[in-house]
């Protein structure tokens, strides 16, 4: 039997347990793999009355997950305010990552979705990673700067090159060699994870129109251009660079894999304003499957049963489907 997908619940007094609960009531109806989640079970209770049972270990999830929401219990979070954050529920959040993505890596469970947390929280706490994706990398073993972050929806996938930096600090951080090593992950990436043999990728330009020739900057002659030129010699299909503004209609998006985009909003504008329900985080890089719903913590709707689950099933799904697609692949 498949070994069950972990997820954390993230910061407890976010919309996390909430969005895994109602994931877990749609499991029938998304048709979603077997999960458990990682946390505190009385967050979940204060947000939500269905069926919630402890577990023990993660192969009890498959007993348990027809009739209630299998739950590994950490430390508890202190007291639980819906909406009201506070250290002892960073500390929980950090617990119930740490334990998911342990189980993972070990074999217990197959991949992990993590939920959203509180970075501001976090480091209150002495949390010292930029946030979630850096610190399952370091505990995978790979250098954060290895692990890219690809946000996706139905028919878009795009990469920030650079991520939670100044606007101001993006063309000093860019290079050839990071802009080469971030679509060569992306390319193998896509093939391990989402099954595409050939992946079409595609680079944004830095500056509006993509430089116009160098008349509104360089950087798409002196650092896109030949980082394309690397991986086209490599056998990998990679083109561009393209203007931005042009690259995400319906018919520009038909066109390639996955594009890749200089900074952070360049990426995250398009993918969040077409599918801000839906979106999926999936790191790529790692030796494990790891997703998360492409939204935050929301503080300010936690407890009200308003929040949507549809990023956290699509999230949950990706993660069992890239699963699948890599235990065939490696055999």
């Amino acid at each position: 039997m498949l070994a069950p997908l972990a997820i954390s619940m993230g910061d407890p007094a976010g919309i996390g347990p909430e969005i895994i609960a109602k994931a877990w009531a749609q499991r029938v109806a998304e048709g979603l793999p077997p999960f458990f989640a990682t946390g505190d079970a009385r967050a979940i209770a204060a947000v939500w009355d269905g069926p919630v049972e402890p577990i023990s270990h993660p192969e009890d999830t498959n007993r348990v997950f027809e009739t209630a929401l299998p739950v590994l219990t950490v430390e508890d979070g202190g007291e639980i305010m819906p909406g009201i954050p506070d250290v002892e529920g960073a500390r929980c959040a950090l617990r119930a990552l740490e334990l998911a993505a342990g189980l993972v890596r070990s074999g217990a469970a197959r991949a992990l979705v993590t939920g959203p947390v509180s970075k501001a929280q976090l480091y209150k706490i002495g949390f010292n990673h930029p946030g979630q994706t850096e610190f399952v990398a370091e505990r995978c073993g790979i250098a954060g700067e290895n692990a890219v972050m690809m946000l996706a929806g139905p028919d878009l996938r795009v990469v920030p090159i650079t991520t939670h930096v100044p606007l101001a600090a993006v063309s000093g951080l860019l290079s050839i060699e990071l802009l080469v090593s971030k679509a060569r992950a992306t390319a193998r990436g896509l093939m391990r994870n989402f099954g595409i043999l050939k992946p079409r990728i595609v680079f944004a330009g830095f500056n509006p129109h993509a430089g116009e020739s160098g008349a509104i900057g360089r950087e798409e002659i002196d650092l896109i251009a030949p980082a394309i030129e690397i991986l086209q010699s490599e056998g990998i299909d990679a083109t561009g660079p393209f203007a931005a503004d042009t690259m995400f209609h319906a018919r520009a998006r038909a066109t390639y894999d996955a594009a890749m985009c200089c900074y952070h909003d360049e990426a995250l504008i398009p993918i969040k304003t077409l599918y801000f329900d839906s979106g999926v985080n999936i790191t790529l890089g790692l030796p494990i499957v790891r997703t998360s719903p492409d939204h935050g913590t929301a503080f300010n709707i936690a407890g009200k049963n308003i929040a949507e689950p549809g990023a956290t099933i699509a999230a949950i799904r990706l993660a069992g489907e890239a699963a699948e697609r890599r235990a065939a692949a490696d055999a």
